[in-house]
C-alpha cells in the first residue's frame, strides 16, 4: 500500500537543526515540507541564507505569525529552550504531533525540568506542564513503541544520546558494580548552536580545549532517568563535558566497576545481542573516531575491559548534528508515520 506524502512544518528552520532536517527531508519519500518558519530571517529564501541548498530548496521563509496550519501532518520545532512551549498549544489542541530538539518536552514532569533549567541557567517555570506530562522521550532505541504513538517527542540532547546508548546493555544487565559511573564527553563546536557566542569564535576556540558545566550539565537528568528506570541498581553519573576545535562530532568514554567475570570478550557479545536489530547501533572491536560516523545517523560503540586494572570503559561516537540531532529526529518521525526507520537516514558518513 502506498502512503500519501505527509506534510511537516519546520519551526526554527535557519539554524543548524532546521538545516539538518531540510536536508534530510529532500530526500525522504513520504515527508513534504510545505512550511520553513523563523522569525530572524523572514522574508528571504532559505537558499539565500544556505547557497548550497539553491536549486534544492528556494522556500521562502515565514515568520512564526504567518504560520498556516491548514493540512500540516507534523511539525518540527528546531527552536531554542522555551521556544516550543510557548508554541506547543497551537499545535497540541490542532491534533498536529510535534517533535522538539530542546529540553522543553524531555522530561515527564516539572520537577525533573526545573533541575534541567537551573543546571543550564534558564527560567525554569514550565509553560505548558500538561503538555509536558504526555510527552515522549525521543530515543528510538529504548522507546520504539511508544513513540509510535506520541503526539509530542522530545527529541533527547546530543551528549544524552551517546551517554544513553552506551550504558543501556550494561545497566539493564546489572552488571555495574559501582555507585557512581563517570562520563568523559568530548563536542564539537557546532553543539553550541548556530549562535555559539564569543567564546566560540575561531581566535578563542582554535587550538583550546575547556571543561564546563562540570557535573551540573542539562543533560545529566535525562540521563539519569532513563539509566534508573532501565536497571534495577541506581547509579548517579558524574560528567564532566568539555568543548574541542572540531566542526561536529561526540566522543563519550564512559568508566565503571563491572561485576566479576566480565572480560572485553563477554561485554561485546552482551553489546551485540542487546543492539541486534538495531539499525543505527554498531558495535565495534577498535577504537572508534567522531569521522567514522560524521554525517550519518549512526552511533559507533566500543565496550571493554582493561585486563590490567579490571575497569569497564565504553567508548561512543555520534554526529551530533545527526544522529545528536536532526537525523535522531527523522528517525522518530519515521516511527510515528508507519516508515521503516532508516528511511531517508541509510547512508554512510562522508570521509574525509
Amino acid at each position: 500500500m502506498v502512503q500519501m506524502m505527509k506534510n511537516v512544518i519546520i519551526v526554527g528552520a535557519t539554524g543548524f537543526g532546521g538545516l539538518g532536517l531540510i536536508e534530510i527531508l529532500l530526500r525522504h519519500p513520504g515527508f513534504r515540507i510545505k512550511q520553513i518558519i523563523a522569525r530572524k530571517d523572514s522574508g528571504r529564501t532559505i537558499s539565500e541564507i544556505f547557497p548550497h541548498l539553491a536549486g534544492f530548496c528556494d522556500m521562502k521563509v515565514s515568520a512564526p505569525e504567518e504560520i498556516d496550519y491548514s493540512g500540516i501532518d507534523l511539525a518540527f520545532f528546531s527552536t531554542p529552550d522555551r521556544a516550543g512551549m510557548t508554541m506547543i498549544n497551537d499545535f497540541y489542541y490542532k491534533h498536529i504531533p510535534v517533535i522538539d530538539f530542546s529540553g522543553d518536552f524531555r522530561f515527564g514532569n516539572i520537577d525533573d525540568y526545573g533541575v534541567y533549567a537551573r543546571n543550564k541557567g534558564i527560567d525554569e517555570l514550565h509553560l505548558s506542564p500538561e503538555v509536558l506530562e504526555s510527552a515522549v522521550y525521543g530515543l528510538p532505541e529504548k522507546f520504539s513503541e511508544r513513540i509510535k504513538k506520541a503526539k509530542v517527542v522530545g527529541n533527547p540532547g546530543c551528549f544524552a544520546i551517546g551517554i544513553i546508548l552506551g550504558l543501556l546493555p550494561a545497566v539493564e544487565a546489572g552488571i555495574i558494580n559501582c555507585e557512581t559511573i563517570i562520563c568523559d564527553g568530548k563536542s564539537g563546536v557546532s553543539g553550541a548552536g548556530k549562535n555559539s557566542g564569543e567564546a566560540n569564535l575561531y581566535p578563542q576556540r582554535h587550538e583550546n580545549i575547556n571543561t564546563y558545566r562540570e557535573g551540573r550539565h542539562q543533560h545529566l537528568v535525562e540521563i539519569e532517568n532513563v539509566l534508573n528506570a532501565a536497571g534495577n541498581k541506581k547509579h548517579g553519573i558524574l560528567f564532566v563535558p568539555q568543548v574541542i576545535p572540531l566542526n561536529r562530532g561526540i566522543l563519550s568514554t564512559i568508566y565503571a566497576d563491572p561485576e566479576p567475570g566480565y572480560d572485553t570478550k563477554k561485554l561485546q557479545e552482551l553489546y551485540s545481542d542487546y543492539y541486534k536489530g538495531k539499525p543505527f547501533v554498531l558495535i565495534s572491536g577498535r577504537s572508534p573516531n567522531s569521522s567514522d560516523v560524521r554525517g550519518s545517523n549512526r552511533c559507533e560503540i566500543m565496550p571493554a575491559v582493561d585486563s590490567r586494572t579490571g575497569k569497564m570503559f565504553i567508548v561512543s561516537v555520534i554526529d551530533n548534528l545527526m544522529k545528536g540531532q536532526s537525523g535522531n529526529a527523522v528517525q522518530n518521525a519515521n516511527l510515528m508515520f508507519g516508515y521503516d526507520e532508516t528511511t531517508a537516514l541509510k547512508m554512510p558518513g562522508f570521509y574525509p
